[in-house]
């Protein structure tokens, strides 16, 4: 028990040693996982980027600080925008990026999530604020193409790269939405009466065809003439048909020709009786 005792009594005065060694090998192991990097300073310059995985850092004099490499979900807040046509309204989006050089990031700006995000809203301003609202309703597609391009090459010195800006609600007054309502079912009516003018002009085509063969051709019209009164006579109307001889055509230029000289002679008539 006493050898114990002494055994401890000689170890204190080598407990804070032990304590402090401990305190430093903490402070010099650091493990950075696969989806970050370490930037790493020494006594205030830029030595360079480590990990992933198990680094060893001089404590004190080296200083490190992690950066995430894994794609970054923005939400832009509503901006409230004049387009160019003086519509006003209220855009949001939703950006995606991520950090290509750690370094980059580190040193060439501060806080470059908070930078990143204002840069996309006056670039969201700036590029919305140059299109119709037409064009913003039904071309958000390339919109989000401008700002994505404009985004990127401006965080391009930051280390960043972004991946994809998205238009995601596009909110206008109501007095325009009813504007817009109208708009659609005028052109809806417009549509409507082309398709029927361009429907009758196609049967009015094809009747004056039909009726030029019908004409043409030498009993072509008695045979329509049967399938008409053979129609007809399914139905279930009282109908009441008097079928005359196709060939009583001939007989009217004849039938003129007596009325005319019948007229003519009774008019030489009555002239003659004016004479006496």
């Amino acid at each position: 028990m006493t050898e114990i005792l002494m055994l401890i009594e000689n170890m204190v005065p080598f407990a804070g040693l032990i304590v402090l060694i401990l305190l430093l090998l903490k402070m010099a192991i650091k493990i950075i996982p696969e989806y970050e990097r370490g930037v790493l300073f020494r006594l205030g310059r830029l030595v360079g980027v480590k990990g992933p995985g198990l680094i060893l850092i001089i404590p004190i004099i080296d200083r490190i600080e992690k950066v995430s490499l894994r794609i970054i979900v923005d939400n832009v807040p509503p901006q409230e925008v004049i387009t160019r046509d003086n519509v006003t309204c209220k855009v949001n989006a939703v950006l995606y990026y991520r950090v290509t050089a750690p370094d980059k990031a580190v040193v060439n700006v501060e806080k470059f999530h908070e930078a990143t995000s204002q840069f996309s809203q006056t670039t969201m301003r700036s590029v919305v604020g140059q299109a119709d609202l037409d064009e913003l309703l039904s071309q958000r597609e390339k919109l989000n193409k401008q700002i994505q391009a404009v985004v990127d090459q401006a965080t391009d010195p930051w280390g960043i790269k972004v991946t994809a800006v998205e238009l995601r609600d596009v909110i206008i007054p109501e007095t325009m939405q009813r504007a817009i309502a109208r708009q659609a079912e005028a052109e809806r009516n417009r549509r409507a009466v082309v398709i029927q003018a361009e429907g009758e002009k196609q049967a009015a085509v094809k009747i004056s065809e039909a009726a030029e063969i019908l004409g043409e051709k030498e009993g072509a019209l008695t045979l329509r003439t049967l399938r008409t009164i053979s129609d007809m006579s399914n139905s279930e109307n009282t109908t009441v048909l008097f079928p005359v001889p196709m060939e009583m055509r001939r007989l009217l230029p004849d039938l003129e020709k007596v009325m005319a000289s019948s007229k003519n002679h009774k008019q030489n008539k009555s002239e003659g009786r004016d004479d006496e």
